[in-house]
Formats: C-alpha cells, sequence, structure tokens
C-alpha cells in the first residue's frame, strides 16, 4: 500500500476501547455487521481521539473525546455530528456522520461514528514512496486555498448551522479567549507569547462579515484523491467549526503555513509540505483566496499572527495535559519548543510587518 494513505495503527496504551460494550452497541444499531470488532487508531491526532471499527464488511470511523480531558465544552462531540449531520448534505468534503452516542456507560465518553473517506494525507514529511513536483504543489496550494473558500461561500443559515455560532463581536471574543486558554494553560515563562497576545487586543480589526468556519484547516485534516492530489476527498476534524469572520480563518491557516524562506526552527515544526518547490508563499494564498471570495485581507498581520498565537496555544494545551499527568503519550514532551518557535514567529512578524 502507498505509505502516503491515512494509515491506521495499534491503539496506543492508555487509549484503549471497550470492546464488548462497544461491539453491544454496534449490534443494537448495524445488525447486519457481523463477526469479531477489530479497533485500530489512527495514530496523528493531538486532541480528539480517532479509531477505525471493522465488523464484518462494514467499517465506521470512531471520534471521542481524550481521555483525561478537563474541559467538555472544548471536545463537543455532539456539536462536531451535528456540523457534519448538516454540512455533508451540501459540502462533499465533509464526511457522512452514521450515530452519535451521549451514552457514557458505553465508552466513558460521548462519541460519534462517521464514513471513513480514502485517500493521502499530506504530513510533515513526505514518504519516500510520493513525489510532489513543483507544478503539483503549486495546484494543491490552489486547491486548499480554493476548498477554503468554498466553505465560506456557503449560506449556513439555509442548511440549519444558523445558531452555530454568534458573529458579532467574534474577533474580540477570539483574542480574549484564546488568551484565557493560554492562561490557563501555561507552563513555561514564554515572553513572546505575552508580547503577541497584548499586540492582538490593542489592534483589532473590523469584522469583515460572517461565514461558516473550519477553525483547523491545514494539509494534515484534507484527504487527497491518491489518482490527483489536488482533488479535495475529506476535510477531517471539524470539533472547532463555527459561525465566525472567515478571515480568522484564513489566518489561521497562513499560521499552519510554513514557506521556504521562513527560519529554520520554524520549519522543524511544519504541519504538513508546504515549503516545497512551487509551492504557494503565504501572501499568495492571500492573495488567492481575495480573488476567489472577493474579500480584502488588508489586515492580514493581525490574521496571520492570531493565527500563529492560536496554534501556540492549542499545543500549549496539549502539552499541559501530558505535564498535569492527563495523558502518557510521548509525543507530547517536547511540545513546549513548538509553543516557543511559533510565538517567537509571530513576534519577529510583528516587529518586521511580513507576512
Amino acid at each position: 500500500m502507498n505509505s502516503a494513505f491515512d494509515a491506521t495503527a495499534p491503539v496506543r496504551p492508555g487509549e484503549e476501547l471497550p470492546v464488548a460494550r462497544l461491539e453491544s452497541y454496534l449490534e443494537q444499531h448495524f445488525p447486519d455487521a457481523a463477526g469479531p470488532l477489530a479497533v485500530e487508531q489512527f495514530p496523528h491526532g493531538h486532541s480528539n481521539l480517532t479509531y477505525l471499527l471493522r465488523r464484518g464488511q462494514r467499517e465506521w470511523v470512531l471520534r471521542r473525546p481524550p481521555f483525561g480531558n478537563q474541559v467538555k465544552t472544548a471536545h463537543d462531540m455532539g456539536r462536531e455530528y451535528r456540523v457534519l449531520s448538516k454540512l455533508s448534505t451540501v459540502f462533499p468534503a465533509a464526511p457522512r456522520p452514521y450515530l452519535y452516542c451521549d451514552d457514557e456507560s458505553v465508552l466513558g465518553a460521548p462519541f460519534y461514528l462517521m464514513e471513513r473517506r480514502r485517500g493521502v494525507v499530506l504530513r510533515k514529511t513526505l514518504p519516500p514512496d510520493l513525489t510532489i513536483d513543483p507544478p503539483t504543489a503549486r495546484r494543491l496550494g490552489l486547491a486548499l486555498i480554493d476548498n477554503l473558500a468554498r466553505l465560506h461561500s456557503l449560506d449556513y443559515q439555509q442548511i440549519g448551522l444558523g445558531d452555530l455560532g454568534k458573529p458579532d463581536g467574534y474577533v474580540a471574543r477570539q483574542v480574549g479567549g484564546w488568551s484565557n486558554r493560554y492562561v490557563q494553560a501555561r507552563t513555561d515563562d514564554v515572553p513572546a507569547m505575552e508580547r503577541v497576545v497584548r499586540w492582538l487586543g490593542e489592534h483589532l480589526p473590523p469584522e469583515s462579515g460572517a461565514s461558516l468556519i473550519h477553525n483547523d484547516y491545514k494539509y494534515d485534516n484534507l484527504v487527497l484523491d491518491p489518482a490527483d492530489l489536488t482533488r479535495v476527498v475529506a476535510v477531517l476534524d471539524w470539533e472547532m467549526a463555527t459561525v465566525g469572520d472567515p478571515l480568522m480563518d484564513l489566518g489561521t491557516s497562513l499560521g499552519y503555513w510554513v514557506q521556504a524562506d521562513d527560519p529554520p526552527a520554524l520549519g522543524q515544526v511544519a504541519f504538513g509540505p508546504t515549503a516545497l518547490p512551487g509551492s504557494l508563499t503565504r501572501r499568495e494564498l492571500a492573495e488567492r483566496y481575495a480573488e476567489q471570495t472577493g474579500r480584502a485581507t488588508t489586515d492580514l498581520l493581525f490574521y496571520y499572527c492570531f493565527g500563529l498565537f492560536k496554534i501556540a496555544v492549542i499545543i500549549q494545551q496539549i502539552y499541559a495535559r501530558f505535564v498535569r499527568g492527563h495523558t502518557r503519550d510521548a509525543r507530547f514532551a517536547s511540545l513546549n519548543e513548538q509553543v516557543a518557535v511559533l510565538s517567537q514567529q509571530a513576534d519577529q512578524a510583528l516587529q518586521t510587518g511580513t507576512v
């Protein structure tokens, strides 16, 4: 099998599911699926846990909150299920959900089941059997940003998601909310984080409008067609989706986008192969987005630095879970270094005024 496919792995220690109870639940809701239940895990996620279930000829993807989760509103399975239930009817890249279960006697936490979308997921390092030439790298960037523009063009009221968020005052609430989350998750002294959050609070731009936004849109949340990598088969991880300012969504995507002339330290924490020869720059991504949506990106520095700050806070929250003993996942042990690098990039961008 091509190693670029989003492969599963054995379940990590401490994140096992109660197979007998889960098997009984599946028997009730999918009586046509026979045979023993096999459970594997998609190993790359850092937040909600994602598993692959197989029984007979059927397979499902199961999403549940992380073990040791202390903030249930941050991992609302019912909300994610509702978003996909509505969105999958009008946005082909949204996987179709099957069932939501809020009975915690089954797994110890709410969860939902959805369809599996097969394809290629691009991560920081390309596997040896996958080559992306410069023209393909450019088309990949265009496909990523065009798909985001399509999402932002949806009529969220018409599809039944008008009450998903509160768009008025969204930018200010986001800056305040992520600042508070950082304070609650702080473990180390990172002066650059303090400077960036202070600047963001003092330079709030006017609202640019409201759209359905993903809030974590990047290469490794996309599933691509193996026959044509520039075709998006699925967008994954909708846990932070809401209705809000679409330029904040763009800013997060730019925060994830490391380009070839960035400092080497930032390249080490890249979230996908965004610096391959031929890849668009962050400025080119923003220009393409403006072209596709008609939205001005005048305050791009703000949105980019907010994106870097938000990503740093997300990583800091995960690192805090490790430090406080809520997870034993060894991948998290050095995440504080990524927080420092991202905050330094935002601080430098503010000093130079460049995106």
